[in-house]
């Protein structure tokens, strides 16, 4: 990308506009602002859902309104002005960056510069960010799923008040307590919050080429708009077709039932690997465990053979719609028990899952059923795990129910309108902090699961809810605070945040009166 002057006219067939500052002139061939700005270096623009224009990941500031740039093409911003978040003022930069560091209000990081961009505009407005109303009206064009929005709101409310990160922390420790919930590497540092977690469509190499997937292959271009031109790519939309269970209940006089929807695990990050010829493929998994997916290796393998027949770097990009079709779901399940918890557990045929049950619940016999629809696996938080708690905490109608895992982690939770409170045990805490964070975003994905959280597929498998934002995930102004306490302990550390979902979903389940089909709102 070459420099130009500040003049918006430029030559037929381009553009000039001004981004962070520095004038560019860029070529008008339909690309859109965010595949502009990713191509000229700024990676701290994410693209979580393009071209749906849902996730807000891509948010920018244009004449310093913020703007989604995923569906903006570039002709539109003209002779504009293009703040990042890498563009902010360096002294306003350093302190959302310290500010969600410190609060835990980015894990992976992936949503976080979209989000510093909106809160900024909002404050440069005179908006008072310290108001939990303002930041939640100002957060509805974004998702966010690992932290559950209450580590964003205390992260403005650092900012609103100017204030510096004065405590000292162990960051290896932090990112160690990381790696326990997440089940993959990840960073801690203030410039993840920027954007610079690593992740592998930011590394790759810029001359790479881009495959999409087609089918059971790919189809290769030399940038992500040819690509998509290539496919003959049209946007998916969010269904009228109802989320329905899919497995009935078997035969027998049960006294609790629960019967589950298909749930899409939602993270943020569409799965991306590259590798250069005769290398090793990086991704999917760089910063963050999205919560138990993208475990499948063979993007790695196709990656491999890819750049190897090529002789050039590859870039394979799932798009949004690619992860929900692809990508791994809890398995939908329907359970009938007596109140010994003795009964029938009727599952989506998933590897391991007699063993799962068996080890939690002596008395169910289990019934995997061939199901029409994605993959499904045991690896996602909580899954089957949470609705056997779920079932048990019924049984025993416990006001806070308790979760204790074979590690010696354990949760009790309660839940009512206004709050999500949780109590939890995970050995030494090595940086309470990330331990909250993690604890939080696992209360906000438990809540969300019994109460809003479905995918339409038909009859035939096919997935129906293929945006972003038909998924049922709890936005900020929808979810309520969530409190933490950790029990201190000088035990070895363990992972307890799928022990707070389990124990959050069993108690939003009590909260709902036990309807026999989740999400609530689809079944209430």
């Amino acid at each position: 990308m070459a420099t130009a002057s500040a003049d918006s006219s430029g030559p037929t067939g381009h553009v000039n506009l001004e981004i962070n500052g520095t004038p560019v002139e860029v070529l008008d061939d339909g690309r859109s602002l965010l595949e502009v700005l990713r191509s000229a270096g700024h990676v701290e623009v994410k693209d979580g859902c393009s071209p749906q224009g849902q996730c807000g990941c891509c948010t920018v500031l244009v004449d310093g309104a913020p703007r989604v740039s995923c569906v903006t093409p570039v002709r539109r911003v003209k002779g504009k002005s293009i703040v990042t978040v890498e563009g902010l003022a360096e002294e306003r930069r350093d302190l959302w960056a310290g500010a969600m560091c410190a609060s835990g209000g980015s894990q992976c990081g992936f949503c976080t510069p979209g989000i510093i961009c909106r809160l900024e505009a909002a404050a440069e407005k005179g908006a008072d960010i310290s108001d939990r109303a303002v930041v939640d009206k100002a957060l509805l064009g974004h998702a966010c799923r690992c932290t559950g929005w209450q580590t964003v709101h205390e992260a403005a409310i650092r900012v609103a008040s100017t204030e510096t990160t004065t405590e000292q922390r162990d960051l290896v420790a932090a990112a160690e307590r990381a790696r326990l919930e997440g089940g993959a590497v990840q960073t801690v540092s203030p410039n993840v919050a920027l954007g610079h977690g690593g992740f592998a469509d930011d590394c790759a190499p810029s001359h790479s080429l881009v495959a999409l997937p087609q089918g059971d292959s790919w189809v290769v271009a030399e940038s992500l708009s040819e690509a998509r031109s290539l496919l003959g790519k049209v946007q998916g939309r969010r269904t009228t077709v109802p989320a329905e269970p899919p497995i009935t209940l078997a035969d027998g006089r049960w006294d609790v039932t629960l019967r589950t929807c298909w749930v899409e695990p939602a993270y943020l990050e569409p799965d991306a690997v590259f590798c250069e010829p005769g290398g090793e493929p990086v991704g999917p998994l760089t910063n963050g465990g999205a919560f138990g997916g993208k475990l499948d290796g063979q993007m790695r393998v196709d990656a491999r053979r890819l750049a190897d027949e090529h002789g050039k770097p590859v870039r394979l990009l799932f798009d949004r719609e690619d992860v929900v079709r692809q990508g791994p779901k809890r398995p939908p399940l329907a359970i009938g028990v007596d109140t010994n918890m003795r009964g029938v557990l009727r599952v989506a045929r998933t590897p391991g899952v007699d063993d799962l049950v068996s080890g939690l619940a002596s008395g169910l016999a289990v019934q995997q059923v061939d199901l029409l629809g994605p993959p499904t696996s045991l690896s996602l938080r909580g899954a089957v795990r949470a609705e056997i708690e779920m079932v048990k905490a019924q049984i025993s109608d416990d006001a806070e129910p308790t979760v204790l895992l074979t590690s010696g982690a354990w949760a009790r939770a309660s839940v009512d309108d206004n709050a999500v409170n949780v109590v939890v045990h995970a050995g030494a805490a090595l940086d309470e902090i990330i331990l909250r964070s993690y604890v939080i975003g696992a209360a906000h994905q438990a809540l969300g699961f019994v109460r809003s959280e479905s995918l339409a597929v038909d009859a035939e498998g096919e997935v129906q809810d293929l945006t972003i934002r038909s998924f049922g995930i709890l936005r900020s102004v929808d979810t309520p605070k969530i409190t933490v306490e950790i029990v201190p302990s000088e035990s070895d550390p363990v992972a307890a945040s799928v022990a707070a979902y389990c124990a959050v979903a069993a108690a939003a389940w009590r909260d709902a009166r036990y309807p026999p089909v989740v999400p609530v709102s689809a079944h209430g």
